[in-house]
């Protein structure tokens, strides 16, 4: 038998549901959300809806969005024919954080890994390649994550997308910035020593 109510153990359920929220916090939060005033329950429960009713991917990015094509793909700022490849939507704000990029993006919602039957056909790879071939892009640059996942992914697009003539260029990875050499491990070495440029 639960020593909850059954109204909040199964607000405890659903929200034990979210990534990094185990049985402890999904208490927390529930207990908090139960001693907040009818209003801010209600603007949760709200944003939740909205979040769900509103939200759609980009028809040409795949990013998250609220309007199609989405901001970054309508930007008459940015450089439409350079498009960044990220595994997540999540990634585009580490590489905004840079102030650096002023390209397009490019979202796969995940990478291939088939331990967990991901497969190219999974990723959301047809529209990038439709860009491409479209003639509109100059250079497709691969902002997959540094994982065996992320590599095998880059792998993967670059064979796709080489023969449609575009450049296709790898982020650099290597040792942090502010890290000591005597820390780093034999890949992140390799792939320094592999990216390294005259000074």
């Amino acid at each position: 038998m639960s020593r909850f109510a059954e109204p909040m153990s199964r607000l405890i359920d659903e929200l034990k549901k979210l990534p990094g929220v185990g049985a402890k916090s999904a208490q927390r939060l529930a207990f908090h959300i139960l001693r907040s005033s009818d209003e801010d329950a209600e603007g949760l429960a709200q944003a939740v809806r909205d979040v769900k009713a509103n939200l759609r991917l980009c028809s040409v990015c795949n990013n998250i969005t609220d309007v199609d094509p989405c901001a970054y793909c309508t930007s008459p700022t940015r450089n439409q024919r350079l498009v960044c490849v990220v595994e997540e939507p999540t990634n585009i704000a580490s590489i905004e954080k840079t102030k650096h990029f002023n390209g397009a993006f490019h979202v796969l919602h995940g990478a291939i890994s088939p331990l967990h039957g991901i497969g190219p056909d999974q990723l959301r790879i047809s529209n990038l390649l439709a860009r491409v071939e479209s003639g509109n892009v100059d250079e497709v640059i691969l902002a997959t994550n540094p994982t065996v996942e992320g590599e095998a992914t880059a792998v993967y697009l670059s064979q796709q997308l080489k023969p449609a003539g575009v450049k296709v260029t790898r982020i650099a990875m290597g040792i942090p910035v502010g890290s000591d050499i005597e820390y780093t491990d034999e890949i992140t070495m390799l792939k320094a020593m592999e990216g390294r440029r005259e000074l």
